[in-house]
């Protein structure tokens, strides 16, 4: 025990009697006998028990240090000690399934922006397959065309149907949107 215990249960006439931890040196110090008794720790307390019973005590706190060493040593995570308050395992692990629909429509617009990247000017494509394809971040995509991240997040952001004064008439640029979303 790391700390003295709060009471000390002796055996006597085939009874436990309770002493203070104080008594129970002074005992031992005055009686001899005291010295071959065998206790084990419960609850803050020491309680006299037989030689059985002392071995079993300490050779299942032994196993249990043997596997808090195991499991430490590999990792392991135990899932009993995740319970609720009347026993029940709770569900911690997220379910990752797969979402058919979502990956469907993810493949359907895919498939549009291949079929929309032919009308788009050179650097928009190189843009494009630089953000979506080859997933790059705006700051890599900066880095291989040389510009600066700000003016990649507006090239971006720039709606392509924007419409363009020419001599007071509007034109329309293109029909089809330079970005929409892939559902991620």
């Amino acid at each position: 025990m790391k700390y003295a215990p709060r009471k000390v249960y002796i055996k006597e006439s085939g009874k436990y009697v309770e002493l203070s931890y104080i008594d129970f040196c002074r005992r031992r110090q005055a009686d001899q006998s005291y010295m071959d008794k065998l206790f084990i720790p419960v609850q803050g307390c020491l309680i006299e028990v037989v030689r059985e019973q002392y071995a079993d005590f300490y050779k299942e706190k032994e196993r249990w240090r043997y596997l808090k060493k195991l499991d430490t040593n590999h990792k392991l995570l135990s899932l009993d000690g995740f319970t609720d308050s009347e026993g029940n395992v709770l569900d911690f692990i997220v379910d990752e399934a797969v979402d058919v629909a979502e990956t469907f429509v993810h493949a359907v617009m895919v498939d549009r922006l291949k079929a929309a990247l032919p009308l788009l000017s050179d650097g928009e494509q190189t843009l494009i397959n630089a953000i979506f394809f080859e997933e790059l971040s705006e700051r890599e995509v900066g880095l291989r065309l040389g510009i600066t991240q700000s003016v990649v997040n507006k090239r971006k952001a720039q709606n392509p149907c924007e419409a363009e004064e020419d001599n007071g008439k509007q034109n329309l640029r293109r029909s089809a949107p330079l970005f929409f979303p892939l559902g991620k």
